[in-house]
């Protein structure tokens, strides 16, 4: 289910909180993360910052890194200098038209954030954002509005107006969440040539061919490709190799895998697997990722309240499950490695929480840590990398 926050989309400077007094080695390997939030009925003020200690695991104590509505999904720069967040909100700009907005914000020295501007995202209710791989645009999904759009980024990190828009059209087979088109995420092939946009209410994978020159995505051909009725897909992920690609069905509780034609732009899908033990009611799924060694897949449950495990064929990119992780877990969203994959932290909504998993690096087994830290309502983890 999307929250969608019906208020003005405002933002305001955050308090600067020092962290405590360390080495300048030790600060210097240490990773900043942020962590996008609904501030909707929660404690939360916006987005905050922790620090992750890539040795131990462990997460510093969060601050605010600046104040603003439901910015639940984040994307940051490849030059690191600036971050973009979605507004998940119905009524940006104060038109009669229901859309949210994407703001930009400047990561400044201490990681704390400063808006630079923001803009509409074009629909209603954005759910997820990216940035292409040369930093040129940012790719926004409207869940409410059932659309998707480019929006140009200039050499001093604002938005400008969306250069593409498309607006999706149909429904599936359920009536009640299917009604018309739900956009859920929007992801770029290696090549930055290719953009995929996740349709929860069509139960399609829509296939854009991207021109990030002109910041233009136009259909592919085929314009997409359809996955198991009245399963939702949600978020799409690419192998490491470039060769086999992977979506959750949200309402499914189901993963499918599929072949990619790099060349083509063209999904093959050739496996739906479920990401459940056994039937659990009220389940849904959130995220799903490939482990950096390109073994393993994982797919977070709301409700079963785990991360599913998946081992991949290196040959046919085919899943077989291996088992779950559900300690310390409670209806779990976005969850990201660490770089180098040693470390998994997860983002649990309901329990206002972030917590640290070490990963096996033979079996892929999540396993559990001492590291934890206390977030309101938690949705979206990104990493600031290293120079």
């Amino acid at each position: 289910m999307r929250f969608l926050l019906l208020s003005t989309f405002a933002i305001l400077a955050a308090t600067v909180v020092l962290p405590s007094a360390e080495s300048a080695d030790e600060a210097k390997d240490k990773l900043t993360v942020y962590v996008g939030t609904y501030t909707r009925g929660t404690k939360s003020k916006g987005i905050y910052r922790t620090t992750f200690d890539p040795k131990t695991g462990e997460l510093s104590e969060p601050v605010v890194a600046v104040e603003t509505v439901n910015p639940t999904f984040l994307a940051i720069h490849p030059s690191r200098k600036f971050l973009y967040a979605v507004g998940e909100i119905e009524d940006f700009g104060k038109t009669k038209k229901r859309v949210g907005g994407v703001s930009a914000f400047s990561i400044e020295d201490k990681g704390d954030l400063t808006l630079l501007n923001a803009r509409s995202s074009g629909g209603g209710g954005p759910c997820h954002v990216i940035t292409d791989k040369a930093g040129k645009n940012v790719l926004v999904a409207n869940y409410g509005g059932g659309s998707c759009a480019v929006l140009p980024v200039g050499t001093d990190g604002k938005l400008s107006k969306a250069s593409s828009f498309v607006q999706h059209e149909g429904s599936s087979i359920d009536k009640s969440r299917q009604e018309g088109p739900h956009g859920h995420s929007i992801n770029l092939d290696t090549a930055n040539k290719f953009a995929f946009v996740a349709d929860l209410g069509l139960d399609k994978i829509l296939v854009y061919k991207f021109d990030g020159k002109k910041g233009t995505i136009t259909p592919n051909d085929p314009p997409h490709v359809s996955t198991p009725a009245g399963g939702g897909p949600r978020h799409f992920t690419f192998h490491p190799n470039g060769k086999f690609a992977y979506t959750n069905n949200e309402m499914g509780s189901s993963v499918t895998a599929m072949t990619y034609d790099a060349k083509e732009g063209k999904l093959d899908p050739i496996q739906t697997i479920t990401t459940l033990p056994k039937p659990t009611k009220g389940n849904s799924t959130a995220e799903i990722l490939v482990h950096p060694s390109g073994k393993f897949l994982y797919c977070s449950n709301r409700g079963h309240n785990s991360i599913a495990l998946f081992a991949i064929d290196p040959e046919t990119g085919k899943l077989t499950a291996k088992g779950h992780q559900g300690e310390g877990i409670n209806v779990p969203r976005n969850f990201v490695f660490a770089p180098g994959g040693k470390f998994c932290l997860v983002a649990n909504q309901d329990g206002h929480s972030v917590i640290v998993f070490r990963v096996n690096a033979k079996t892929g087994a999540l396993e559990p840590t001492k590291a934890k830290i206390e977030i309101p309502a938690p949705v979206c983890l990104r990493f600031l990398s290293a120079k």
